[in-house]
C-alpha cells in the first residue's frame, strides 16, 4: 500500500466560494476522499453544487483533525477544505503526527485562493457593520455625525504627528509601524460615519458610495492616466489638477 496524500487546501474568505486556483480544482477531482469541518461552510456548499462530494469529519481539536486526517491519507488521496478560520495549529499538529510514522503520507498545503489587494477592507467593513449592528457594541450604535466629529480632527492631527515622525526618520520600524496603527484609526473614523450615514432615513449612502466617489474623482482628475490628455510635467500635471476642481467647483455651484 502506497503511503497516501493529505493536501491542506487553503483559501480566503474574501474570494467568493467555488472561485479556486487550476490546481485547486484538480486535486479535489483527484482526491479518493475530500473532507472538511462544517458541510454548511460556505466554500463546501459551491464544491457540491459543483459535483465534488464532501464528507464531514466531526473532530473538535486540531490534534484530533490531525490524526484522523492522516490516519484517513494511509493509502489514499485525502483534500481537506481549510475552515473559514484558517485552521490554526492544524499544520504543526500535522507535522507532529506524520514525523510519528515511518510510512507517512505525503503531506501538501495548496493554497487555492489568494487575497487581491485591499481584501482586508472587506473585514474591517464587516467588522463596523458588526460593532453597528443589534446586538454588537451598544456606545458606537449610540453615535451619530455630530459625536464622531472631534475624533475626525483628533486621529487626522496624530496621523499628521506620525508622518512627521516617518519622514524624520524614514528606516525606523517603530515610527512605521505606529503610522500604520493611526492610519487605521483614521480609516477606522472613514467607515464609522460611512456606516451612521447608511441609516440615515431620508439621504442614506454606504461605505460602498464613499468609495464609487473617490474612484470617480481619481479618474475625473487625472485624464492623463485615464484619458487621452497629455500632461508630463509635474507642473502640468497640478495646472491640470486644479483647472479640474475649480471646473467642479463652478458646476457645484451652479446646482
Amino acid at each position: 500500500m502506497s503511503a497516501g496524500r493529505l493536501v491542506l487546501l487553503a483559501t480566503s474568505p474574501r474570494v467568493p466560494p467555488g472561485l479556486l486556483s487550476r490546481d485547486a480544482w484538480s486535486a479535489l477531482a483527484g482526491a479518493d476522499v475530500v473532507l472538511a469541518a462544517d458541510p454548511e461552510d460556505s466554500q463546501v456548499i459551491a464544491l457540491l453544487d459543483d459535483g465534488i462530494a464532501v464528507q464531514p469529519l466531526d473532530v473538535d481539536t486540531p490534534q484530533e483533525r490531525a490524526r484522523a486526517l492522516v490516519t484517513a491519507a494511509a493509502g489514499e488521496e485525502i483534500v481537506w477544505v481549510g475552515s473559514v478560520d484558517g485552521d490554526p495549529g492544524l499544520s504543526d499538529a500535522v507535522a507532529g503526527e506524520v514525523s510519528r510514522l515511518e510510512d507517512a503520507p505525503e503531506v501538501e498545503v495548496l493554497v487555492g485562493s489568494w487575497d487581491t489587494p485591499g481584501g482586508r477592507l472587506l473585514d474591517a467593513v464587516a467588522v463596523m457593520d458588526r460593532l453597528r449592528a443589534p446586538g454588537g457594541c451598544a456606545w458606537v450604535a449610540a453615535q451619530d455625525h455630530a459625536s464622531l466629529a472631534p475624533f475626525v480632527a483628533e486621529e487626522a492631527r496624530e496621523v499628521t504627528e506620525a508622518l512627521e515622525a516617518v519622514v524624520a526618520e524614514p528606516d525606523d520600524v517603530d515610527r512605521r509601524e505606529d503610522l500604520t496603527d493611526e492610519l487605521g484609526d483614521l480609516l477606522f473614523q472613514v467607515l464609522f460615519h460611512a456606516r451612521v450615514a447608511a441609516d440615515h432615513a431620508e439621504a442614506p449612502f454606504d461605505v460602498d458610495d464613499v468609495a464609487a466617489a473617490l474612484v470617480d474623482k481619481l479618474v475625473r482628475r487625472n485624464p492623463h492616466v485615464f484619458g487621452d490628455v497629455q500632461a508630463e510635467t509635474l507642473e502640468e500635471i497640478e495646472a491640470q489638477w486644479q483647472e479640474i476642481k475649480a471646473q467642479e467647483r463652478a458646476d457645484r455651484d451652479q446646482r
